[in-house]
């Protein structure tokens, strides 16, 4: 009798250590896969790409009372200090590929910084790349336009932003950050490589397909681009946007950031209300990764409709 019970006995004995062992404990990973998300605008590929985050004192930064950005954040299950994406977006039209500002490249710290990493992850090279179009010249914006990194494209800017921000005296005043940000592009210009325009509101072409649009205020020389194939539109914000859960709902808040608020808040506003009004996407640098969606008019706010994921791209 015992011995016949013995092989089941074992058998049980067995699956228990299995178990066991399947369920033991293990190290916690960490780690995100890499942050690129691609969207077909007609016969255009768009590709996001992230550069990280970073993490803003928004209460301090936005100009309202910070108890009114506290209790926006909480309703959106946030808080201080907000973790804040950085996003760059590539734009393949078939015959020139267009880059969307470049990220930090770490001049902000280690928790951004991967916008070429994430360009190579997402099946293309920085060799490949044709035009870098720059929405406005903060680091977060301009910090990863290497001329080394990026040997083929041309570097584009509003002639205001460039005017205003390579100038002696802001150089002066903006100590390490401006002379790097003024290194990056003389290294563009020693090329031949850097061509800054003059803004038209009717849009300026850069490559068939894709304009550069003023918006005004965030910087002298703050652009939109906007890319349009096949009836298809997206705009590119820059920094239109800074707090999604203050600044959708108040479009009239603006930031520390701003050169000049009283600009800033009416390119804000125009921007928010011709995007509802004709249902484009909006593909945005500090909203969540990967900051690409369409807004609907909410009373005198907005709400934001973020892209829907497809497998499909």
């Amino acid at each position: 009798m015992t011995l016949r019970l013995l092989p089941a006995a074992l058998a049980t004995a067995l699956a228990l250590a299995c178990t066991a062992t399947a369920f033991a404990a293990g190290p916690q990973l960490k780690g995100q896969a890499p942050g690129w998300y691609r969207l077909q605008l007609g016969d255009f590929e768009i590709t996001a790409l992230s550069d990280g985050v970073l993490h803003l004192p928004v209460d301090k930064l936005l100009q309202q009372p910070p108890a009114n950005t506290l209790r926006a954040l909480q309703n959106a299950y946030l808080g201080v200090p907000l973790e804040t994406s950085v996003n760059a977006y590539l734009v393949n039209t078939g015959p020139k590929l267009v880059l969307v500002d470049t990220g930090t490249a770490g001049l902000f710290g280690p928790t951004a910084g991967s916008v070429l990493a994430n360009l190579k992850a997402s099946g293309y090279t920085p060799e490949q790349v044709d035009e870098i179009v720059i929405t406005h010249m903060h680091g977060d914006h301009i910090g990863g336009a290497s001329a080394t990194a990026f040997p083929n494209a041309t570097l584009r800017v509003d002639k205001r932003d460039s005017d205003h921000w390579l100038a002696p005296e802001q150089q002066a005043k903006g100590g390490a950050g401006a002379q790097a940000i003024a290194a990056l592009v003389k290294g563009f210009a020693d090329a031949g490589r850097f061509k800054p325009f003059e803004g038209s509101a009717a849009g300026l072409e850069i490559v068939p397909g894709v304009k550069a649009v003023p918006a005004y205020g965030h910087t002298p020389g703050h652009s939109n681009y906007v890319a349009e194939s096949k009836g298809q539109k997206m705009m590119f914000w820059g920094d239109l946007m800074h707090v999604a859960a203050v600044q959708f709902p108040e479009p009239g808040v603006t930031i520390q950031f701003d050169s000049d608020p009283k600009a800033a808040a009416p390119a804000r506003e125009r921007a928010y209300a011709a995007a509802a009004k004709d249902g484009y996407y909006v593909a945005v640098t500090h909203v969540s990764f990967p900051g690409i969606g369409r807004l609907r008019a909410d009373g005198k706010g907005y709400d934001w409709l973020p892209v829907n994921y497809s497998a499909n791209r």
